[in-house]
């Protein structure tokens, strides 16, 4: 029997058997929610019941706060993509021409906005946008009812929203908070294991860095939703941004780490015995899973390594001591970093009086998730997607097509939901598929099903089959959009209202219409809002290198602010590096050592005005000498780099014979940029 039970519940815990589950319930709860809405918008006469289905699947995710989040940017870009609307079109009611561009105008500036925000709120714009397609192009030439259908869509959409929160909070509800806590728990986990891999050794596939990046990016994701949960315990704002900027500042750190004990192989075989003791008895500690033990042996190591630090410092005789010193204060760093890590999982769902007393004073000074945002790039796709929107109202206007409202409104929405993806005909041409099976059942519904219901039970169970089915679709993220068309068609080609109305001329072009505006915007979108791989990669390096050269020769940001950004900016990477394995990590760390100089830069800057005289124009011409190694113009990178160490060699020796307090701090400095430089001129950076 015991056999048999531990085979069944491998099989039951099987994670394919789990999603399939997961993805089972998601649909009858979403299916659920959108009977619900329908029979709500029937009850109170709205026009086009239909589009509170659309709605409930639009707004549904897998767990509660995603699903309620979703549904107030929902609720939010809904109002003002109307409002919009019935500003816009009233005013330009001889003008159609011009009423269509302005329309494609507001579409453009929303699509512009959602690309800047880059979180979950974007969905707010977007919906600004699409709602101002959906209503505002079949108005044009019918100005006078846009009041009347902008008012009945909101209460759609609420109807919709309210339906889909009340199911999915009340029936078999999913917290994001566990989720959220288990990936930081992971992550935490894989970071101390990557730290431990370093000390051992290379390792052949050392992925840690794509990981932690991808865990970062994936937990500010979830954490935008956590406030909307309705859990007991949802983490407060301030320490996950603390835990995010000291989880972040672990990448760099390891990197220096690996760098370092890589440098040192090179330099000498031979290290202290006090270091190998060290090295050893935090591996240990690494791998220790006792919480407790862990947090007091830490302790321990931390003072050790202070120790060991100090002495390396006060008796350095060559500079292969020195560096030995520089290894110990990342080691420490490391140290202390993972032990309040440790501490602020522990406390993450607790009252903030609990932490220690350093880490509540810098809750207030927490920076948390930074985006990269690339204005330019924004503004390039926001012009495809305005210039294809204006082409289609061009040969929909002077074409006389009656049905050309329906594709140009179809068109905009093409181009606000996928305008965010570098390539996004690819996940078109998946929409464009589901549509084709949305419109094979809605004919199915329409014409040979629906005729024969009578009763609204009878209805619900009649459109079951087709709905589960989509919204099982829908919970797997890779058939989403594929989903998508299924659930947006078979509504609303099926004319769910308060009675049969089945038109096949109606419906027939109404699918011609959306086959073509699809169709229209994979080939405009894929000419005019398409960004190469190779393109977006070199651009985050382009910029990563100009904002070195502004931490050289000005103010710039924090460290905590410019890893942060940094570290986004990895994650930006990650999936433009798929299918070049060749050149993935010679990228990525390429992007980690613009990280590691960029924060030596900025400390040196602020530290030389503790060094006038002498020592501080050197700085100052180190610095401007970094700043023209950075520059986009082509020079000559060996003259640069050996131009590069010989200041710096010439600085450590000056400051040797110093009596600033400081001057082992901007010793350490000194020696980390040295070695970054030399290691990253070492691999195969690509020229700018």
């Amino acid at each position: 029997m015991t056999a048999i039970s531990r085979t069944l519940r491998e099989r039951v815990t099987k994670p394919t058997l789990l999603n399939d589950v997961n993805a089972l319930l998601f649909s009858l709860k979403s299916f659920i929610a959108a009977m619900l809405a329908y029979y709500i918008a029937l009850r109170i006469g709205l026009a086009r019941p239909s589009w509170s289905i659309v709605t409930v699947y639009i707004v549904s995710q897998t767990s509660v706060g995603a699903s309620l989040s979703r549904g107030v940017y929902r609720l939010g870009g809904t109002i003002v993509g109307a409002l919009a609307t019935v500003l816009i079109v009233p005013n330009f009611v001889n003008y159609p021409l011009i009423c269509s561009v302005v329309l494609a105008g507001w579409i453009a500036f929303c699509l512009y906005f959602s690309l800047l925000d880059r979180t979950p709120r974007a969905y707010a714009f977007v919906l600004a946008g699409y709602t101002a397609s959906l209503i505002g192009f079949p108005a044009v030439f019918d100005p006078g009812s846009i009041f009347e259908i902008a008012i009945v869509r909101v209460q759609e959409v609420i109807i919709g929203i309210l339906s889909a929160t009340l199911i999915h909070r009340y029936l078999l509800p999913k917290r994001i908070t566990g989720q959220f806590n288990s990936t930081l728990s992971t992550a935490l986990c894989d970071a101390r294991q990557w730290v431990e891999g370093t000390l051992r050794g290379p390792c052949e596939k050392d992925r840690m860095p794509y990981q932690l990046a991808s865990t970062l990016q994936f937990l500010q994701g979830l954490g935008t939703h956590l406030p909307y949960d309705f859990a007991n315990t949802v983490s407060r704002h301030g320490s996950r941004r603390l835990i995010h900027d000291r989880l972040a500042r672990l990448l760099p750190l390891t990197t220096a780490l690996r760098d370092r004990l890589q440098f040192l192989n090179c330099e000498t075989s031979n290290s202290s015995a006090a270091m190998r003791i060290l090295l050893a008895d935090i591996q240990a500690w690494l791998a220790c899973e006792d919480m407790s033990q862990r947090t007091v042996a830490g302790e321990a190591l931390i003072v050790r390594a202070t120790a060991l630090k100090l002495h390396l410092n006060s008796h350095a005789v060559s500079s292969t001591d020195r560096h030995f010193a520089n290894l110990c204060s990342h080691l420490l760093e490391i140290l202390r970093v993972l032990q309040e890590c440790d501490h602020l999982c522990g406390t993450l769902n607790q009252p903030t009086s609990l932490f220690k007393d350093g880490i509540h004073r810098d809750l207030k000074h927490g920076k948390g998730y930074v985006f990269h945002r690339d204005y330019l790039m924004a503004a390039r796709s926001t012009l495809g997607a305005f210039i294809t929107i204006v082409i289609g109202c061009i040969l929909w206007i002077y074409s006389a097509w009656p049905d050309g409202a329906t594709a140009v409104s179809i068109l905009g929405v093409c181009c606000t939901l996928f305008g965010s993806f570098d390539t996004p005909a690819p996940h078109i041409i998946k929409y464009i598929i589901g549509s084709v099976y949305g419109v094979l059942i809605s004919l199915i519904y329409s014409f040979i099903l629906m005729p024969q219901v009578t009763e609204f039970n009878v209805l619900v169970a009649v459109l079951a089959p087709a709905f589960l089915f989509a919204g099982s679709l829908q919970a797997r993220p890779a058939t989403t959009f594929m989903a998508m068309g299924i659930t947006l068609t078979l509504p609303i080609l099926s004319a769910l209202g308060a009675e049969y109305s089945g038109d096949f001329a109606a419906s027939l072009n109404t699918s011609i219409a959306l086959f073509v505006a699809t169709g229209f915007s994979v080939a405009s979108m894929s000419l005019l809002q398409t960004v190469q791989a190779e393109a977006a990669i070199k651009r985050l390096l382009q910029h990563s290198r100009r904002d070195i050269r502004r931490r050289a020769l000005g103010p710039a940001p924090n460290e905590i602010y410019w890893t942060n950004l940094m570290i986004d900016r990895t994650a930006l990477l990650l999936p433009r590096l798929q299918g070049k394995e060749k050149s993935s990590g010679d990228r990525i760390n390429e992007m980690l050592h613009y990280l590691s100089i960029g924060n030596v830069v900025s400390q040196l800057r602020r530290l030389r005005v503790n060094f006038p005289g002498q020592t501080e124009m050197q700085l100052n011409g180190l610095l401007s000498v970094v700043a023209h190694y950075f520059s986009d113009k082509k020079h000559n990178r060996l003259l640069m780099r050996n131009c590069l160490q010989r200041k710096i060699d010439e600085l450590i020796s000056g400051i040797l014979s110093d009596t600033n307090i400081r001057a082992d701090q901007l010793i350490e400095l000194l020696i980390d940029l040295r070695i970054v430089l030399r290691l990253r001129d070492k691999e195969n950076s690509y020229d700018y």
